[in-house]
């Protein structure tokens, strides 16, 4: 959320205008590859949904203490999911023109984290980890080998282009409304199967956390299977390319295992090492992450930004102008989130 709500804007600005070589790589870090390839970009969304699953044991599991059947589990977590799926088409389309249905956007981060986070909690309630663990792999296999091996009219089989792919060819003939990149939509409808396994992996993080072990314990098991599935991600990446667009097989691995990974960091710092006040700042955020994430594409607070701040940076070459802009729209993104913070306003679904 540091990132969405105007942080990586402002890194990304900082490219080519410092002069300092580490800065311009960093930079770059913040911007999505055309196509094939990796930047730290790229692993934002994965984690959200990783995240979902791995709170999935924990919010399921008080559910059930406190009563509720999994029939009850699963159409609250069914009602989220469409919930999020009206405000994803809203956030992709506005102003959206319901009378011309032709042309809204179906896909949306929203939804997908809704649908995710609904597989996962009935996947949860009916499946042993073992089985969780098959589903996964079995699911990103057999992507693998649809993409490889079906063949796409015109194209043929295993054409993992921007034209021929078959994410692209499915989206063209099956998926309602808009395609985002007018040829297919990343959100769309193939993607679903291997991005839902991130949230299969995140309910996995979440049962690590749960068990009955020491915290060193645990950090060590994050940190096994974290390093597992980046290396298998990397080793697939050779006859499968690291695609988000495609959210391919090794994307998937590879994010999955960094997700395990910096899961393991932070709950060793702050869990087990006991040093929380530094991560209050980061809370701030966390805590109103549906809130922001609407709030920052329908409220304008660059131009705030700009009202309040360019009287003081109207002073600095032109160049960095927009640098500064970004960073006082990050601080009035924060400053309003800690209002809400403070007065125990927090915006679920």
């Amino acid at each position: 959320m540091l990132m969405i709500s105007g942080g990586g804007a402002f890194i990304f600005l900082l490219g080519g205008k410092t002069g300092i070589e580490a800065v311009d790589i960093l930079a770059a870090q913040f911007e999505h590859p055309e196509w094939h390839g990796f930047t730290f970009f790229d692993f934002i969304f994965p984690l959200f949904l990783f995240l979902a699953g791995v709170s999935l044991p924990y919010s399921i599991n008080s559910a059930l203490a406190k009563g509720l059947s999994p029939a009850q589990i699963r159409w609250k977590t069914c009602k989220r999911m469409l919930i999020l799926i009206a405000l994803g088409i809203l956030d992709k389309n506005a102003p959206i023109d319901i009378f011309d249905p032709a042309h809204i956007r179906y896909g949306s981060v929203l939804g997908r984290i809704g649908l995710a986070t609904f597989i996962g909690a009935v996947v949860y309630m009916k499946f042993s980890k073992q089985e969780i663990i098959g589903l996964i792999l079995a699911t990103l296999v057999l992507y693998y080998l649809a993409l490889i091996l079906i063949p796409v009219p015109g194209f043929g089989a295993g054409d993992l282009s921007f034209e021929g792919n078959l994410v692209g060819w499915v989206d063209r003939n099956f998926m309602p409304g808009k395609l985002k990149q007018g040829t297919y939509d990343e959100l769309a409808l193939l993607t679903q199967f291997p991005a839902i396994c991130l949230t299969l992996a995140g309910i996995l993080a979440g049962q690590m956390l749960l068990a009955a072990k020491s915290g060193t314990s645990k950090v060590i098991s994050l940190c096994i299977t974290g390093i597992t599935c980046i290396a298998a991600g990397l080793l697939w990446s050779i006859i499968f390319p690291i695609n988000k667009h495609l959210w391919s097989s090794s994307f998937i691995m590879l994010t999955g295992g960094m997700a395990f990974t910096i899961l393991a960091l932070f709950y060793w710092i702050i869990d087990v090492c006991g040093a929380q006040k530094w991560a209050f700042f980061f809370r701030v955020i966390g805590m109103n992450s549906l809130f922001i994430y609407l709030a920052v594409r329908f409220i304008d607070f660059n131009a705030s930004s700009a009202m309040l701040f360019s009287g003081f940076y109207k002073y600095m070459p032109n160049q960095w102008h927009e640098v500064f802009n970004a960073l006082g729209g990050f601080v009035l993104v924060w400053l309003v989130m800690y209002f809400l913070y403070k007065r125990k306003i927090f915006i679920k679904v």
